[in-house]
């Protein structure tokens, strides 16, 4: 296959469909074989959304056979029949004119972005044995997979079976890996996804650099709404006065760099004041006095030069929080990897929700539950004998799931162990990972690279295979048996046929496992046979399952005054206001701040952001949603504006401090940044040659960040590392 031409091959598929096409008219010509009757009316199927990773339950709408619209399913505590912008416009995934359409293997050199249709059983059999000579010769760990939500899990379960662990996602050191491992190291527990904020019951709620409205997680948006119209203080402390700043009473416009300074001063306050919550202190914490000795030094008169944030407005905000404890909740946030010390500051941030004693009360964070689903009964893995290859020596001490980057570099240097293999389900590594050349130079090592994906992505571009995956609306995935306030199972089940030759995640991984020789990891006919086999032995019905989409659990407390009890899996089974767990590993057991570096002359710091119409790089080719937003700007301070001579409106490039020069980008003239920095919506300036309506619309963040900053307790990477200057662009 891989001799033939991409216009032999064509040809050939082009008469074999012409002929089947013309047997098929003869049959019908006859009366053997009667046309297909059109469907008629309009029809329903509750099923999940997912245009991101919330998962909100929905209902989609046929009528005479073709997709019409999606609503939110009423049954579903996530969305409570209401879906964000992005979730109604999820139609257009079906409709994408640039979706991928059939499997593609690469025809010449990686990158070229020039392919060969092929079938499904010829890419199996090409990956099948890449595979198999990989193991022979590296061993299964040099097969790792790349993967983002739940539609990974059966390609998961395919590479435990071939025998690697290496299985990572850049949602933990690239996104939320810092702030769990913060929360950890406090109280022993994550914050869970979706995170366990009861934002709708917080009197206070504070936001440090978190978007809410942008970022459009749907519960947490509906609660902001609901929270603020109970008459709730808000809190925003953020460079940029965003959508969450418009509706706060207090907005402190913070440097770029300093939310842990702040934090401190914050903690100062409550603490010399005796504001915090004593009885909950006295009965919880851990190391409370080293802690409070600790922040000494910390004043608002200390934390003014740093933040840019007056001594007045810190005390005065500070005994806010104060006041409405415990129902004051200092939110976590999502995307946390900025200046290098994240997990740092988001341990101060669980510090000042720990004194304000909000974990575990009602205003503050609630205590997840779920119904219990009994997993698929499958043969034991295979054991690895070198463990996982991120994380050689245990450098990064506190990371509790696999480095994206550590892989990546394992890749690129082949210690502790080669890695020959990638797969790359559903996320862009392109965009999602700080550091493309490095990215591209690791892919350059490998023997095998898949992706499976459902559009012509920049990681696509680079693979050797390219599988098409069914858009959400065209397949089922796994059981979603979710955490939240309130138990609950969701169905994610095909509502439309797809169009072409894309296929499930489910049969792509059962497919390859049969290949490998694996078939007894996947010992169900059908995934409809395995919900059946978890459902029943749960004692559920998947009739009613399929019929509405959501099962409801039994309310349970979720809140210690509601009956949980309080428990902290931390070593002192307290909250560790001071940690022995990171003084023993030479850390600081509370947070210190360091300053970050200043930005080199006439250069702006560069953050980005994220935008309620589009979720990372995966919706710029939806045409519902790219009608919403086009494309991103960069937002420019007013004075600094006047002083470059940028108007509002024109065409800018932006160049980093290494060189690199962006696409075009729109300049967005405001006072709603401070001049320190600039900012734009992440996920824009596509250069994937399929995506012909992305391509070069906007600004890429992802290609402007070269450089970036390793945390030292996680591995996560901190990318606010980099700065711009604007060149022109022309017309």
């Amino acid at each position: 296959m891989n001799a033939l031409s991409r216009r032999k091959f064509l040809k050939i598929t082009g008469f074999t469909a012409g002929a089947a096409a013309a047997g098929t008219a003869a049959l019908r010509a006859t009366g053997v074989l009667q046309p297909p009757a059109p469907e008629r009316g309009t029809r329903t199927v509750p099923t999940s959304c997912d245009i991101c990773f919330w998962k909100c339950g929905a209902i989609a709408h046929v009528r005479d056979g073709e997709l019409w619209k999606i609503e939110g399913n009423p049954l579903d505590p996530l969305s409570e029949g209401r879906l964000c912008p992005r979730g109604t416009g999820g139609i257009g995934a079906h409709f994408d004119p640039d979706r991928l359409r059939s499997p593609l293997m690469r025809k010449h050199l990686r990158g070229e972005e020039e392919w060969v249709e092929v079938t499904w059983d010829e890419a199996f059999d090409f990956i099948a044995k890449k595979m198999t000579a990989i193991k022979e010769q590296h061993g299964p760990e040099a097969v790792a997979l790349f993967s983002h939500g739940i539609g990974g899990n059966f390609l998961k379960h395919m590479i435990k079976a071939y025998g690697s662990p290496n299985i990572t996602a850049p949602s933990f050191a690239q996104c939320r890996g810092p702030r769990d491992v913060g929360f950890r190291l406090t109280f022993g527990e994550d914050v869970s996804s979706p995170e366990r904020t009861d934002i709708r019951n917080a009197r206070c709620l504070v936001l440090i650099g978190s978007h809410l409205g942008e970022n459009m997680h749907n519960t947490q948006v509906q609660e902001f709404a609901d929270a603020v119209g109970n008459g709730a203080t808000v809190i925003v402390a953020d460079p940029r006065f965003s959508i969450a700043a418009s509706k706060a009473k207090y907005y402190l416009p913070v440097k770029p760099g300093t939310d842990i300074a702040l934090l401190l001063a914050w903690m100062h306050v409550i603490v010399t004041e005796g504001l915090y919550d004593k009885e909950y202190v006295a009965a919880h914490g851990f190391g409370f006095e080293q802690f409070a000795a600790s922040l000494a030094p910390f004043t608002p008169a200390w934390a003014y030069p740093e933040t840019g944030i007056e001594p007045s407005v810190i005390e005065a905000t500070a005994r806010e929080m104060a006041a409405h404890k415990p129902s004051t909740l200092v939110h976590p946030g999502r995307h946390a990897t900025w200046y290098g010390d994240d997990a740092q500051r988001s341990r101060a941030i669980a510090l000042l929700n720990a004194l304000l004693g909000s974990w575990g009360r009602k205003g503050g964070f609630y205590t997840p539950v779920s119904m219990d689903v009994p997993g698929y009964p499958y043969p034991e893995y295979p054991k690895s004998e070198r463990g996982k290859v991120d994380n050689p020596g245990h450098k990064y001490p506190f990371a509790h799931e696999t480095i994206t980057t550590g892989i990546r570099e394992a890749t690129l240097t082949g210690q502790p162990y080669p890695v020959k293999g990638w797969w790359v389900y559903a996320t862009n590594l392109i965009h999602a990972l700080p550091n493309e050349a490095e990215t591209i130079k690791a892919i350059q090592n490998l023997d095998l690279m898949v992706v499976v994906d459902v559009i012509p992505s920049e990681i696509a571009g680079w693979a050797d295979v390219v599988l098409p995956e069914s858009v959400y609306l065209e397949r089922h995935d796994d059981l979603n048996v979710e955490w939240f306030r309130e138990p609950f199972i969701a169905l994610r089940q095909p509502v439309v046929p797809s169009p072409h030759e894309q296929k499930p995640n489910w049969w792509i991984a059962k497919s390859m496992a049969e290949r490998l020789g694996l078939g007894a990891y996947f010992p169900w006919k059908d995934i409809e046979e395995y919900f059946q086999h978890r459902l029943t032995a749960a004692g559920l019905s998947y009739e009613r399952l399929k019929k509405d989409g959501i099962i409801r659990g039994v309310k349970q407390p979720v809140y210690f005054a509601e009956g949980v009890t309080p428990t902290f899996p931390t070593p002192s089974g307290k909250i560790e206001f001071m940690s022995p767990q990171l003084q023993q590993a030479g850390f600081d057991p509370v947070p210190v701040y360091h300053r970050p570096p200043p930005a080199p002359p006439g250069s702006y710091r560069l953050l980005f952001g994220r935008s309620p119409v589009h979720s990372f790089s995966r919706t710029q080719s939806n045409r519902i949603l790219s009608d919403m937003m086009p494309e991103n700007e960069v937002w420019v301070n007013t004075d600094i504006a006047r002083r470059h001579g940028l108007t509002h409106g024109q065409y800018v490039r932006l160049k980093n401090q290494d060189g690199v020069v962006s696409n075009r980008v729109r300049v967005k003239v405001t006072e709603r940044i401070r001049p320190e920095c600039v900012y734009i919506v992440h996920g824009f300036g596509h250069t994937a040659r399929g995506l012909h309506h992305a391509a070069g619309k906007g600004a890429s963040d992802a290609q402007l960040i070269t450089r970036y900053a390793t945390d030292p307790l996680m591995g996560g990477t901190a990318m606010n590392m980099n700065f711009v200057t604007f060149e022109p662009a022309e017309a």
